[in-house]
């Protein structure tokens, strides 16, 4: 696990026999099923020289800098454009390949790695800064899911399962209104963005997974808080909430990560706050939440088509469950859901159950538990989230030290929940936001 600075790299780099079985696998595996289907001894030792030098190098660095130093200003980026003008061979990919081969190498290396080989010459990192490597990955299919989440004011962790590492992101440059009010966070595309309210406006600030850097957002044409996000690709959906004077909202915008710009969509049938989001079958499902008028929790759902860009209500889609806490409506977390294979879960906090959604039937039934250490208050400080083919449980059991973390997991069959621990952290045992990235 990382510890101290802002490392988006691990210091434990892969040694050197690794890194070269990584690049000459990858590189042949691209070679043999190129077009021309040439296997030239020639090419082959060329790239494994090339391994290598990447690999000293990589071994060479006591102190990595990773992405930070992708945070370098245009400026210093061209002080020495002469230089790399006359060393544009030097600076090049893989060149013995050429740049197509040299990008489907990259394609298929771990996103964990992507700092490290930003540090090789300039062209690296103009291609990760890009994020044409994320967009090529997308179109085939290569997808990686990464665990963002906030237990403490202004910072920020990531998690990936695959590897077990834990970065910690910079600390957001916000004021202390920001810091202490309610927020909300989503991930889309490469981005994290999280909602708060300053002095006398509400904010969102964006993380760059490219850059490694916070920046202000876009606001949207409604200021709002407690609504609901969900994310599908380079697209993400906020709906419902309530505006800077409390007034339950049914408007809803969507936010595209490569413009970043908000649109407006047509509104929710009904207005609600503290409610959830989902994509499932390619559709919008807003569920729960409180409406006006009452407070009540509401038992319908709402499902938005994309292409129809129309919303239609499903009674009785959420229902309530015999709850222990006599907490109100409004104190309580909104619906702890995942989406997994097209198929709805959900976490009920009271009762530590994990329920299955039936879609012909439109009913609920009870699969399993959740893990002993998933407490909560209310269902705040506990997360549910999909992450990629399995479901995660964030959470932790409240102590005087300042607790820790788990991340457990598993992955639905027709079985009942056994959850796998992934990592375990000291950082708190409340989770006040959480984000799955998969790019």
């Amino acid at each position: 696990m990382l510890e101290g600075p802002s490392y988006l790299v691990s210091r434990d780099l892969p040694r050197a026999c690794e890194q070269e079985s990584t690049w000459v696998y990858t590189a042949s595996l691209v070679i043999e099923n190129s077009k021309e289907k040439r296997r030239l001894e020639e090419e082959e030792d060329i790239a494994l020289r090339k391994s290598l030098k990447l690999a000293d190098c990589l071994e060479k660095e006591e102190t990595v800098q990773g992405f930070h130093d992708l945070s370098l200003s245009q400026r210093e980026l061209t002080s020495n454009g002469q230089e790399d003008a006359n060393h544009s061979d030097r600076n090049d990919l893989i060149h013995q390949i050429g740049r197509d081969l040299s990008v489907n190498c990259l394609l298929h290396c771990p996103r964990s790695d992507y700092g490290s080989i930003a540090l090789l010459n300039q062209s690296f990192r103009s291609l990760v800064r890009s994020g044409e490597l994320y967009k090529l990955r997308r179109m085939l299919g290569i997808v990686e899911h990464w665990v963002y989440l906030s237990c403490n004011l202004l910072e920020w962790d990531a998690f990936d399962p695959t590897t077990g590492r834990w970065m910690h992101l910079p600390t957001m440059t916000s004021n202390e209104c920001f810091m202490c009010s309610d927020k909300e966070s989503l991930a889309v595309g490469t981005e994290l963005l999280v909602f708060g309210k300053e002095i006398e406006s509400h904010a969102i600030y964006k993380y760059s997974l490219l850059t490694n850097s916070w920046s202000p957002a876009m606001r949207t044409h409604t200021p709002r808080c407690l609504f609901s996000t969900a994310s599908l690709g380079e697209i993400a959906i906020v709906a419902g909430g309530c505006d800077s004077t409390g007034n339950i909202l049914s408007s809803v915008e969507l936010y595209n990560s490569e413009t970043g710009t908000w649109e407006i969509l047509p509104s929710m049938n009904k207005a609600r706050k503290l409610c959830s989001g989902v994509f499932m079958d390619g559709k919008l499902y807003v569920l729960g939440g409180v409406g006006t008028g009452s407070s009540n929790i509401l038992t319908s759902g709402e499902v938005y088509d994309l292409k129809t860009r129309s919303w239609v209500e499903i009674p009785e889609m959420f229902p309530a469950r015999g709850e222990t806490t006599d907490a109100p409506a409004t104190a309580k977390a909104p619906p702890l859901l995942a989406v997994v294979k097209n198929q709805l879960y959900a976490a009920f906090y009271a009762e530590k159950e994990v329920l299955k959604y039936n879609k012909e039937r439109n009913s609920w039934s009870v699969i399993g538990r959740l893990p002993e250490q998933a407490t909560s208050v209310n269902g705040w400080g506990l997360a549910f989230k999909s992450c990629g083919d399995k479901i995660i449980t964030i959470g932790g059991p409240r102590a005087m030290n300042g607790g820790f973390i788990e991340i457990n997991s598993w992955e639905p069959d027709e079985g009942q929940p056994q959850w796998n621990l992934l990592g375990r952290k000291h950082l708190g045992s409340f989770v006040y936001n959480c984000a799955v990235m998969g790019c």
